[in-house]
């Protein structure tokens, strides 16, 4: 396994200048702003529990990946930071991470980079979904997320379940992001929403590939290889598609977002230790 230094992942077309900027935008994104209010959780472990050893920090295997860590702040389909992202970070198993690695450098060679919404998710973050879910009142964020769907179907739907394969540690949400990287501006709460499977310039910008709808867009639009999206939107999906397949990565068919490593390192645990460096302590990235 290569070391994550950058000139390892920078070998062939991609210049060392350009991933300088890459990092630069990388440490500048809008999402790493830490969030002004937090809910009340539905509930926290009186102590936290500590990741197993198999857990590393995305940004310690590969930097140039971007991180536009959605649930640490507002803007995601509740409209509030979920509980257990205590930071905006991106924590994966071991296994899953290095592949992302090696995904990520055929993508620089290509003149992409990826760009992850989530990574690991802790037990009590979806349990603030269903929690959520069940609030049939607080549906602040439907005309971005959820348009055409009922919120009173979600769990019907399969958009929201009690379990999630994020909380095993090798699921991460992600998408394409064309060099050179431009940012992506803040998300500003109450701002005017906008349907999720509008078109690109009505939807909210995002400085990632047109896939044809925004992430964790509640709509039968955003199934993988749904036959309305074609062209550019299409071939902009296989592009992801193949590149991650070829590292090991599994799509889940109703999210174009959604990828799993396989084999999981974890296939039957539901982790709950929180979102942050903390979760790590002592842990070494090693190849």
């Amino acid at each position: 396994m290569p070391r994550p230094i950058l000139a390892a992942a920078l070998r062939g077309a991609v210049t060392v200048a350009a991933a300088a900027a890459l990092l630069a935008v990388t440490a500048l994104s809008p999402a790493t702003a830490a969030p002004t209010a937090r809910p009340a959780p539905p509930s926290t472990p009186a102590h936290d529990p500590r990741a197993p050893g198999e857990f590393v920090a995305l940004r310690d295997v590969d930097p140039t990946v971007l991180q536009e860590m959605r649930y640490a702040t507002p803007h995601n389909f509740m409209g509030v930071p979920v509980t257990g992202y205590r930071a905006p970070i991106c924590l994966l198993t071991r296994d899953a991470a290095w592949a992302l690695h090696r995904a990520q450098r055929a993508f620089l060679r290509r003149g992409y980079s990826l760009k992850v919404y989530d990574c690991y998710r802790p037990q009590r973050a979806v349990n603030h979904f269903v929690a959520w879910a069940a609030d049939l009142g607080d549906q602040r964020m439907k005309g971005e997320f959820y348009p055409r769907v009922d919120k009173s179907t979600l769990f019907r739907d399969g958009y929201i379940a009690e379990k999630s394969g994020h909380s095993r540690g090798s699921t991460v949400d992600l998408t394409l992001v064309r060099l050179p990287v431009l940012p992506t501006r803040p998300y500003v709460p109450g701002e005017p929403l906008t349907p999720c499977y509008g078109p690109r310039e009505a939807r909210f910008p995002d400085n990632s590939l047109d896939m044809g709808t925004g992430f964790d867009c509640f709509d039968t639009l955003a199934h993988t290889l749904d036959p309305r999206i074609t062209g550019v939107q299409r071939a902009n999906r296989l592009l992801l598609k193949d590149g991650l397949e070829r590292a090991g990565f599994v799509n889940y068919a109703a999210e174009w977002w959604h990828y799993t490593f396989t084999p999981e390192t974890f296939p039957d645990t539901y982790f709950d230790f929180p979102v942050s460096r903390r979760s790590l302590t002592g842990h070494r990235p090693r190849g």
